[in-house]
């Protein structure tokens, strides 16, 4: 035992060490597991070093760092970088995440503009697709292709650059999931936006990895921003390259060559989320089209085409995609093939097509309604696209209790940046003007006079 250690770390190295049967990485990861659901490992204690654990048990440092991360796959350790590694917290996993900040729970609001979502009146008519159905079953095997091979061909022809493989999963987030647990460790790092989706900070914080913020322009990532991280040995770059959520950025051609010449010859993966799909107003650039061997796109069809739908296609790279399928067979091995044959019936069909074009020409419609006014009074915003603005504003929670108290709920800025905010990320709330459908300049001068409650402003 390392004399160096304090007394309180010795004992805790003496406990961890005896309750050890198996000296390999999953009999540490199950011996730490018992001591704290047994509570004589108490939630936020620190624990021994790697290295001193490794050195108790006569086993490689390489043992005790496999145990962690079993232990944090599962939230069971935090670990803090050189702060050390400490026993989980035992509070419910909502509390802290940072999607559940986005819902004004706590505010009485009658008009909700906090949640992103699509206007459900907007949504193509699920009846008359469903009505050409048959009772013919569209699986006939377990071991049948994951995606309806009509579906891959029409997905492989819209596709902005010629994807080497392809599947279908429930939804954006559920490919990133699974990009996160079969591409990804814990401890990688990863570029992320900031500001940038909450639901991805949660999800690589709950797998262990590392974001790095890299801060935006309106072309979409900075060049010198993402340089800086590639110079930090990043694994992956994840980005939202049409309709950015909150900005409403659109990744520029020019950008996009930008970052491809940073990553060229890098081997890092590119993650591109575009979750707004067919409602994006703007072309699909993407980084595949200058690195298409490292390159897997998302494209979800969740906001343009149904919720319920839960499909988003993966295309791009074939080594991180082939991984993924291979690590499906092991639980659901693909995604209902009957959801599939509706999908592939409304992108088919051209009553849909033109309700989804005529869905985001509106979106872009109400945006413009509001941020008209927000020029008027010279309130700052990004973007132009999207269900979502992303404004300015002198003080969050004041912003949010102005609209609250005229009955507007809208999401704070805060979750939504992963650095906080400072003089080059000043406070922002994101108001989802996707389905504001009437009143726009009433609802646009509460936002104005919350962003800036100064007497003399007036809104018009």
């Amino acid at each position: 035992m390392g004399s160096d250690l304090p007394d309180e770390g010795e004992r805790l190295l003496s406990l961890i060490v005896e309750s050890v049967e198996h000296p390999n990485a999953q009999g540490v990861a199950a011996a730490v597991g018992r001591l704290i659901s047994s509570g004589d490992l108490a939630e936020g204690q620190r624990l021994p070093t790697v290295r001193a654990i490794a050195r108790g048990l006569a086993v490689s440092p390489t043992t005790i760092s496999d145990a962690w991360q079993i232990l944090g796959r599962g939230r069971t350790i935090d670990t803090r970088g050189r702060q050390g590694t400490f026993v989980g917290s035992h509070e419910g996993i909502r509390r802290r995440q940072r999607f559940w900040q986005i819902y004004p729970s706590d505010l009485d609001t009658g008009l909700d503009l906090s949640e992103g979502v699509p206007d459900p009146a907007l949504l193509p008519s699920l009846g008359p697709i469903l009505a050409r159905f048959g009772d013919q079953p569209f699986t006939g095997s377990y071991l049948d292709d994951p995606v309806l091979a009509p579906l891959r061909e029409l997905l492989e022809g819209r596709w902005p650059f010629p994807p080497e493989a392809m599947t279908v999963v429930n939804g954006a987030l559920d490919a990133l999931d699974r990009i996160c647990a079969t591409s990804l460790r814990v401890g990688d790092r990863v570029v992320v936006e900031d500001p940038g989706f909450p639901p991805l900070f949660d999800l690589l914080e709950a797998h262990g990895i590392e974001p790095l913020g890299v801060p935006m322009d309106d072309e979409g990532i900075r060049p010198e921003s993402l340089e800086d991280a590639v110079n930090r040995r990043v694994q992956a770059v994840f980005l939202q390259p049409r309709s950015h959520n909150p900005t409403g950025v659109d990744m520029s051609a020019r950008r996009r060559d930008e970052l491809a010449s940073i990553l060229a010859d890098t081997g890092i993966l590119v993650v591109e989320d575009d979750h707004s799909g067919d409602l994006s107003i703007g072309d699909p650039v993407s980084l595949g089209e200058k690195l298409p061997d490292t390159t897997v796109r998302i494209q979800s069809f969740s906001k343009s085409h149904g919720p319920d739908l839960r499909l988003a296609a993966v295309g791009g790279a074939r080594q991180p995609i082939a991984e993924l399928v291979t690590r499906r067979r092991l639980g659901s091995s693909w995604t209902s093939r009957l959801l599939q044959q509706l999908l592939l019936e409304m992108l088919r069909d051209d009553t849909v097509t033109t309700g989804v074009i005529r869905a985001g020409e509106t979106y872009r419609h109400r945006r413009g309604l509001v941020t008209a006014v927000l020029d008027r009074n010279g309130i700052g915003y990004t973007g132009y696209t999207g269900l979502n603005l992303w404004v300015e504003v002198d003080d969050e929670r004041s912003a949010l209790v102005s609209l609250a108290a005229q009955g507007i709920g809208v999401a704070p800025g805060s979750p939504f940046q992963l650095n906080g905010n400072g003089p080059a990320a000043p406070p922002h709330i994101r108001v989802t003007t996707g389905v504001l459908t009437r009143d726009h300049e009433r609802i646009a001068g509460h936002i104005v006079r919350a962003a800036r409650p100064v007497p003399s402003r007036t809104a018009v």
